[in-house]
């Protein structure tokens, strides 16, 4: 029933809102067309209040609206700038201009539509992440037999079957066999790991090329993954809108002129001597000009034009609001793998102690054959001189093994081997500091060669840290690899601060914490398990080849995962933000001047109107600037 009503109600609003575009298309088109009407002042009249009401549907019933439930919820008149812009096309058709009226209400109307589609009105789908929770699991019944369920019936103790290739139905412990699983979508880990009888496995994460039997240790709607989308719903669902410099304004300023154009009716008669109808004629001027076309665009062409020249280099937003508030960020919390670094293992050092001139052929030879998660890493790293054929055993804890010439070599973890030299473990201990992961390869069980491995540091990671801590703003990096890893590449780039071990629900406790000790938050990540915290923060940027959730639910993506454009969106929303207010500025600066005029009958609604709309487009152009590229000391 829910999920029905859901879908009713998603329907609803898009319905609303094509309904409200064709409505407005209608209207500007009758606008324009009563210019071809000369003679017939009734009919073209009658076109432009038409034009009005139909243009301006969606600013009249949602000011209406809004008014009503704020008024009721706050207990006191709230009204909002849709009111005063309803309000002023009204009273300019009071004093004959029908015309300054309708354009008015366009103009406005407008605006909003162009903001709305600036937004995208992004809702935080999470309709990808649901599609990856695995939905059905290989239930193993008493008689041995098994059956396929669906994982919402699964209880706590049931044992299941998880063949090579699945995807985990639920958390749960290893009973029988062992695997080799990409835990990625959950701890974030570059590196998938090694599981055997006793190790936790998680729901949804996804086994290699063997099977095991597990015990479900939680039921479905308990998992870490579970959790993942509760989170991203509860965010989604709490997350408050972001206001533009405009909406800041807009109750003080709705409310102001609500009150001063009853009153300066009221007060000309008595203070200026005009009679009751040069004092409402007045009155009404005051309304139209007061009205904020030229605030209503001071942000929305800015925006829209910083956004542009964003994506012309790779970076997209959601919406003019979240790139506005970029400029004001205080901390930058940054997941680790796929963002700081490149994603993947990458050899990084290489010890031999002993003369073998077949070694590297033998290492090559056997990482062919084996399914080892650091293969890949090894082979892009040695080149075989010659394509041996050896018949390699792989041994969950123990490692690859094979023979070649009477000799049997090995490749493993440190711990997999008995006895190594203290020389050979001070450089384990020196490589596991440094957060790199270390094996081993033996011949005959001695020792020869160490390779370690780490995922290295985003070249353009360095740099933008750099950046940022010029702009006091404190760099933070969470990450669900192991600590020691964290720290090492942290301190390569110079990181303020590292959290490590750090599963998807401490991720958001750890944003929500940054955003109480330094203010405002912003999270870049890539994964699955970076999607709830991308929600929790105040903006969220997701890298371009980052998981799908990750691109949903962020408020930007960096298309080419390049960092230093996070920096270039930096500089554009300072600039963005100073063109903003310059803009408030000028518009309210306007406003004044040509309220004085009408108060000392410098002014009428003809001169009004050319002032008031010319400095309307003064606001657009100035916004127009930021099309341009922005310099680095802009």
């Amino acid at each position: 029933m829910s999920e029905h009503k859901h879908a009713e109600s998603c329907s609803h609003d898009h319905g609303n809102e094509k309904l409200a575009q064709g409505l407005y298309i209608l209207g500007l088109s009758i606008f324009l067309l009563s210019f071809l009407i000369k003679n017939n002042v009734l009919l073209k009249n009658a076109l432009l209040v038409f034009s009005m009401l139909s243009a301006g549907y969606h600013i009249i019933v949602s000011g209406v609206k809004d008014t009503f439930i704020k008024t009721r919820v706050l207990g006191k008149l709230t009204p909002n700038v849709h009111i005063l812009m309803t309000l002023a096309a009204f009273g300019a058709m009071l004093i004959g201009d029908f015309g300054e009226g309708a354009l008015l209400i366009i103009i406005f109307a407008g605006a909003h539509f162009l903001e709305d589609y600036a937004e995208g009105k992004s809702r935080k789908e999470i309709i990808n992440l649901l599609d990856m929770n695995p939905s059905t699991a290989r239930l193993i019944q008493s008689d041995g037999s098994y059956e396929s369920v669906d994982v919402s019936v699964l209880e706590i103790g049931d044992r299941l079957q998880v063949l090579n290739g699945d995807q985990i139905a639920s958390d749960g412990i290893i009973v029988s066999g062992s695997a080799v699983i990409d835990e990625s979508s959950i701890t974030g880990e570059s590196i998938a790991k090694e599981k055997t009888i006793g190790d936790l496995v998680y729901g949804a994460t996804l086994n290699g090329n063997s099977s095991f039997v597990m015990e479900v240790t939680k039921r479905s709607d308990e998992t870490v993954f579970a959790k993942v989308i509760a989170l991203v719903n509860q965010s989604q669902s709490n997350m408050s809108e972001t206001a533009t410099t405009l909406k800041r304004l807009e109750p003080k300023y709705v409310n102001l002129v609500l009150i001063a154009v009853p009153i300066f009716i009221l007060m000309g008669p008595f203070i200026f001597s005009w009679t009751w109808m040069e004092s409402f004629y007045k009155g009404m001027v005051f309304l139209t000009v007061a009205s904020p076309c030229a605030l209503a665009a001071s942000a929305v062409p800015a925006s829209l034009s910083a956004i542009s020249n964003l994506a012309k280099k790779g970076v997209l937003f959601k919406g003019g609001s979240y790139l506005s508030n970029l400029a004001q960020i205080k901390a930058v919390a940054f997941d680790k793998t796929g963002t700081l670094t490149m994603g993947k293992p990458t050899v990084s050092d290489v010890e031999i102690f002993g003369q073998d001139d077949a070694l590297i052929d033998v290492v090559v030879s056997m990482e062919k054959k084996a399914n080892h998660p650091l293969a890949d890493a090894i082979l892009n790293h040695f080149t075989a001189l010659n394509d041996l054929d050896l018949s390699v055993e792989n041994k969950i804890g123990v490692g690859l093994r094979a023979e070649y010439q009477s000799h049997s070599y090995r490749i493993g973890k440190p711990e997999s081997f008995d006895v190594v030299d203290e020389l050979i473990l001070d450089k384990i201990a020196q490589f596991s500091k440094e957060g790199k992961t270390v094996v081993l390869v033996s011949k005959d069980d001695r020792v020869l060669m160490i390779i370690a491995m780490m995922d290295l540091p985003n070249e353009h990671a360095i740099h933008l840290v750099s950046y940022l801590k010029s702009q006091n703003i404190h760099t933070s990096m969470i990450t669900g690899d192991a600590e020691i890893t964290g720290k090492a590449i942290a301190k390569q780039i110079g990181m303020d601060s590292v959290m490590g071990n750090v599963l998807p629900e401490d991720k958001v406790n750890v944003v929500s914490a940054l955003q109480i000790e330094h203010g405002m938050v912003l999270m870049l990540g890539d994964g699955v398990n970076d999607a709830p915290a991308l929600v929790r923060a105040d903006i969220g940027i997701a890298m371009g080849d980052g998981s799908d959730i990750a691109i949903d639910v962020s408020d930007a993506i960096l298309m080419q995962n390049d960092l230093r454009q996070l920096e270039y969106a930096h500089r554009v929303s300072k600039k963005l933000d100073r063109v903003v207010w310059q803009n408030i500025f000028f518009s309210m600066s306007v406003v004044l001047i040509l309220l004085i005029l009408n108060i000392l009958g410098k002014m009428n609604l003809p001169l009004g109107i050319i002032v008031h709309e010319g400095s309307t487009l003064v606001v657009i152009f100035n916004g127009l600037r930021l099309l341009k590229d922005i310099k680095k000391d802009a």
